[in-house]
């Protein structure tokens, strides 16, 4: 199992509903992408749509990585777990790729 797997977080039901709903709006504008592929919409209508997808993954990436950093990241430095940097450091890397 992978070190991000081992780590749990619990979320309070607000902000389990807020980040689920976002998922699937996220699950409908894919969905809406295939059925475009299907109907044989003109490509750069296609992509204006996954510029859409993208913002909406990145939106959804800003919300969860603020809570992080509010909450687990915060927490283990209250406790002196000075590891939650290169934490939050080594994901910040990822998702500047």
């Amino acid at each position: 199992m992978s070190a991000c797997c081992e780590k749990k977080r619990i979320r309070s039901d607000e902000e389990l509903k807020r980040l689920s709903n976002r998922l699937c709006r996220i699950e409908g504008q894919v969905r809406g992408l295939r059925e475009m592929l299907n109907k044989d919409v003109y490509c750069p209508d296609i992509l204006v749509q996954v510029s859409a997808v993208n913002a909406a993954l990145n939106s959804f990436s800003r919300e969860l990585l603020s809570e992080h950093i509010h909450t687990c990241v915060a927490d283990g430095l209250r406790r002196g777990e000075d590891e939650v940097v290169d934490e939050l450091v080594g994901v910040l890397q990822k998702l500047m790729k």
